[in-house]
């Protein structure tokens, strides 16, 4: 697949997943507030890469999207609120996100809180509407499973309070990895055996794309690391070199950049061997989206 190509197709889906979202934004039942907290957050832009790789993992089976856009729209309603629990005063104290105020300087701390809170819950309403698409009760049942493991205290929520426990502190390559793993990694595992599960995978598929994909993770928090130091402060959306302004471990600082390039060179490779033993339908979007990860620029 090209870089055209690849495009094209990143831009289809946003913007599906992006209609989408819009949609379960305008939750009813609900005090206006609250629904316009979660709204703003949620509908304020961002890459969407985590349901891309829900729809691509469906397409590698050569099945239909569908059911995967409530599953990727599940997600990003966690990764939001996420992201507004973190740029709380208590946690990163951040005052803007994606160029704009950030939830709690619109809202207050107690309605950015409650509308994280109510984001997370949503996501899990949200991915039982696949069963809508006819995919059996014991795969929903699986997949919520899943996702409250991933993005709870094992997966996101554990990576989330080792890295605040780390600020300040030299880690050891081992405990960075945790971190990178658990805080961004995990999600991104949930979306490729998501779709796998609905694509209904067998388990030695499963396994392979499951190692895909936590290569994947590892490697886009390591590229991040990388732009921290080599990437254009406008395309990134913070100051280059803030993680070592605020002693930050890293990859470039504990292994060097060269070593870090090659760590993520490696990572992608045995990514797509992987993919290559799992015999998929079709995994030039996989492919494409694994190079994309390491040549980002953003």
């Amino acid at each position: 697949m090209s870089n055209v190509q690849l495009k094209e197709y990143i831009n289809e889906k946003v913007a599906l997943i992006s209609d989408r979202l819009a949609v379960y934004a305008d939750v009813q039942e609900v005090p206006d507030t609250l629904r316009n907290a979660m709204a703003y957050s949620l509908l304020a832009g961002g890459k969407r890469l985590r349901p891309l790789f829900v729809l691509a993992t469906l397409e590698s089976f050569g099945k239909p999207i569908e059911p995967g856009i409530p599953v990727g729209c599940a997600v990003e309603m966690i990764h939001t609120y996420s992201l507004i629990h973190d740029d709380l005063p208590a946690m990163d104290d951040d005052d803007f996100r994606r160029g704009k105020p950030t939830n709690h300087k619109v809202y207050g701390e107690a309605m950015a809180i409650l509308a994280g809170d109510a984001l997370l819950t949503y996501a899990f309403e949200t991915v039982c509407e696949a069963q809508a698409y006819n995919i059996p009760a014991d795969s929903i049942l699986k997949i919520v499973r899943e996702l409250s493991s991933y993005a709870g205290a094992r997966g996101m929520v554990g990576g989330q309070c080792a890295d605040m426990e780390g600020e300040n502190t030299r880690l050891t390559l081992e405990q960075l990895q945790y971190i990178h793993q658990h805080k961004t990694a995990d999600l991104l595992v949930f979306c490729v055996r998501a779709g796998a599960i609905l694509a209904g995978a067998e388990e030695r598929q499963l396994a392979l794309l499951t190692r895909y994909a936590n290569n994947i993770g590892l490697a886009f928090q390591i590229q991040d690391d990388i732009l921290d130091v080599t990437g254009d402060e406008m395309k990134i959306g913070k100051p280059v070199g803030s993680d070592e302004k605020s002693s930050k471990s890293t990859y470039p600082s504990l292994i060097g950049m060269e070593e870090s390039q090659a760590t993520l060179q490696r990572l992608v490779d045995e990514a797509n061997e992987a993919l290559t033993a799992a015999g998929l339908t079709d995994t030039s979007i996989l492919r494409a989206l694994a190079t994309f990860v390491i040549e980002r620029d953003h």
